[in-house]
């Protein structure tokens, strides 16, 4: 039970599908989401394969609990090989997409090969069909999803789609369902892009069933009390995430001008405050309210509404104005890593990265990057279609998203990410990635823990694959923080798995009581962590099967070379040389960061 013990296999090449059962065997040992999914993108995809090749399978996977009653139990994840990073990608949604797959009667979609033209993938509960997508390739994201509901007749369709940045295979292209939720990171809408996928569309009725009914409505009950009761989640339903920004600014680790600055001096334009200010122009705040996605108690979803006569927006009548705000992660990348305190600029930006699907903390960094290649005058206005891109410009901002969610002029060079834009302008130095990922808005300097976990990543550098952050803000130095990102990595690759959302702040043990009601079988918190902690693995294990190692497990040259001149990590550089020797003993693997024997052998993995 909670599982639906189906997969939807979506052979792209020959143009069919079909049901095939799911291996529980497997579930037992990877759950479902992440961990089952990498299983199967292990045991039958093609790690050395190009990320853009009809070679690499890509694959939509839900967990046990999305679907259910189960607080925040709507996530899906897209898993595949990363455009950006050719290593893992793993990227994981709410809203509503996961839970109607759910509902549909499928765990899982495994999509391989690549159509000959544009298609989608329309699947109405047992019922599963390539349509031509000829007629939707070069529409946004928002065109899209009307689109389809309307062609198909069937306003209850939920919609995962790319938009144009997928389409032209930008590397750090996303997956949008429900119009501004996104399977972000990584470039899983240009995996989406490559094989002429334009969008999976379903509709199912024929809900989630449970082992014990009762037990798990109990369950439900205490669990779901406790979250919304929580003072977190009156904040998070209050402000979003985006206070972290002012909690960074203040500790000296908010990545300001391309991680050139631990803080920034604009904070007062672009924080919480700023956004819930009435403007002056008409009166209302950048804020209008907030949402939650399926089965969500919290609700810290922002919504926004753009000043109508805000340069980015004035001439364009059709735009628009009310759609998914500015949060933390957006917040920072478009607003201090470019330099830019107009929270109206950043907020445009992040609704084109929503239309078009792109990833909004890659798309800043990249820019950033490229900013600093300008100032140092590695490119000029020759290169950049006339445009100064001096750090703190909102014109450049919105002149750089717009180009580049389309593909054209020096929008181009940005869809490359800044690893290779920064490689290709003779200035290496200047992207801040880990595994050719940009990093999210911590500095490595001053939370340490973070800048562990940013290395060590699968994935990339990545703020929710370790949380580090308690033990972060309260002391800077390195010691201990091993074990801090050891198991809360572990502990986050069971939570993945599930079809839960991390920002409940589940215990195992609050998991393993909903799996116990949800699913047959025995389900502990020491089995929970054991699991996390062989997914990790298995993860690593297809990394170095795609030729990734010790040498990636490190971080911008900046971190680690010229210490931070200001705040709780002033004088310091990340002591990554201390952490990472000390995380490989505690993982049990080699000095080299392989996974010894002993312990693939006692996390089952030996046969990999």
């Amino acid at each position: 039970m909670a599982w639906q013990r189906k997969i939807l296999r979506v052979d792209l090449s020959a143009g069919k599908c079909k049901s095939d059962k799911l291996n529980m065997d497997w579930a037992a040992d990877y759950l479902g989401q992440r961990g089952l999914a990498m299983k199967y993108l292990m045991a039958e995809g093609a790690p050395d394969a190009d990320a853009l090749s009809p070679e690499n399978n890509l694959i939509f996977a839900t967990g046990p609990l999305t679907g259910t009653s189960a607080s925040t139990g709507g996530r899906y994840s897209v898993i595949t090989k990363g455009a950006l990073t050719g290593a893992i990608a793993c990227s994981n949604s709410g809203g509503f997409f996961g839970a109607e797959l759910k509902n549909a009667g499928w765990d899982m979609i495994i999509v391989t090969g690549r159509a000959d033209t544009p298609v989608y993938l329309l699947i109405e509960d047992d019922t599963a069909r390539l349509i031509d997508a000829a007629e939707l390739w070069g529409m946004s994201v928002w065109q899209t999803e009307p689109a389809i509901r309307s062609a198909i007749q069937n306003p209850n369709l939920r919609i995962a789609s790319i938009g144009k940045a997928g389409e032209n295979m930008v590397r750090y292209a996303a997956v949008v369902n429900d119009l501004d939720r996104a399977a972000g990171r990584s470039g899983v809408g240009a995996v989406m892009g490559s094989k002429n996928l334009k969008a999976v569309a379903v509709h199912g009725t024929g809900g989630v069933k449970v082992r014990d009914a009762d037990a798990f409505s109990k369950v439900v009950a205490v669990s779901n009390k406790r979250v919304t009761e929580s003072p977190s989640a009156g904040r998070m339903g209050r402000n979003g995430t985006m206070p972290m920004m002012d909690v960074t600014n203040a500790y000296g680790s908010l990545p300001t001008n391309n991680n050139r600055i631990v803080s920034f001096d604009g904070i007062d334009g672009i924080n919480v405050a700023a956004q819930q200010a009435r403007r002056m122009s008409d009166g209302k705040p950048n804020l209008k309210g907030n949402k939650a996605c399926f089965a969500c108690t919290i609700g810290c979803g922002r919504v926004s509404q753009m000043d109508p006569n805000h340069f980015s927006v004035a001439d364009k009548k059709d735009f628009p104005l009310v759609s998914g705000g500015l949060e933390y992660e957006s917040g920072y990348a478009l607003g201090p890593m470019v330099g830019v305190d107009d929270m109206e600029a950043a907020t445009y930006a992040n609704y084109v990265c929503n239309e078009h699907g792109m990833d909004p903390i890659s798309f800043g960094a990249t820019l950033s990057a490229a900013m600093e290649l300008f100032d140092v005058g590695a490119i000029s206005t020759d290169d950049t279609d006339g445009i100064e891109l001096a750090f703190g410009s909102a014109e450049a901002l919105v002149s750089m998203v717009n180009l580049t969610a389309i593909g054209e002029g020096f929008g181009v060079e940005l869809g490359l990410g800044s690893k290779l834009l920064c490689e290709k302008y003779g200035h290496p130095e200047f992207s801040m990635t880990v595994k050719g990922q940009e990093i999210p808005g911590y500095d490595g300097r001053a939370m340490q823990g973070m800048g562990l976990a940013y290395a060590t990543s699968n994935r990339g550098a990545c703020h929710l694959r370790a949380s580090p952050y308690g033990d972060d803000f309260e002391h800077v130095r390195p010691d201990g923080k091993a074990a801090v990102v050891k198991d809360s990595q572990d502990k986050i690759a069971a939570v993945d798995s599930s079809g839960l959302c991390l920002f409940p702040g589940y215990e195992l043990d609050d998991i393993a009581e909903l799996l116990s009601a949800a699913c047959e079988g025995d389900w502990t918190a020491e089995g929970l962590s054991v699991m996390g902690e062989r997914i990790w693995n298995l993860e690593r294990q297809f990394n170095m099967s795609a030729n990734l190692g010790m040498a990636d497990d490190t971080l911008p040259e900046r971190m680690l070379k010229e210490p931070a001149a200001s705040g709780a990590g002033k004088g310091r550089v990340a002591e990554l040389d201390k952490m990472l020797p000390e995380y490989y003993l505690l993982r049990g693997w080699t000095d080299t960061g392989a996974p010894s024997a002993e312990t693939l052998q006692r996390l089952g993995l030996d046969s990999e």
